[in-house]
């Protein structure tokens, strides 16, 4: 399954993040390729780096869903067009704090 994104320059920071197929959780990719749930863990890629990045997630659909590239600064903070909607989908619900995924996960 893959949407549609707006289209990232290639020397504009980005990581990848999609849902854990297993669990449903947001996941970000690290520097190594590897999957983390903590975004202040996120690999930051450009160029050629990123699309290598993506191809991986990409080849792993099973045990992630829809991966993407997500705008990050180059420190790793969401930033970017979509910045309510990334951070939504990192802390949780707006709906209660209650169901907020911030310092319970």
């Amino acid at each position: 399954m893959t949407s549609v994104r707006p289209k990232l320059k290639p020397d504009t920071p980005k990581t990848v993040t999609a849902w854990e197929t297993a669990t449903g959780r947001v996941v970000y990719m690290t520097a190594d390729h590897g999957w983390t749930s903590d975004p202040t863990e996120l690999g930051v890629f450009t160029g050629e780096a990123g699309d290598e990045a993506l191809a991986k997630a990409a080849a792993q659909e099973g045990i992630v869903t829809d991966p993407y590239f997500m705008e990050v600064s180059a420190d790793g903070a969401i930033s970017g067009r979509e910045t309510l909607r990334e951070t939504i989908r990192a802390v949780g619900p707006t709906t209660h704090p209650e169901f907020s995924r911030a310092e319970t996960a």
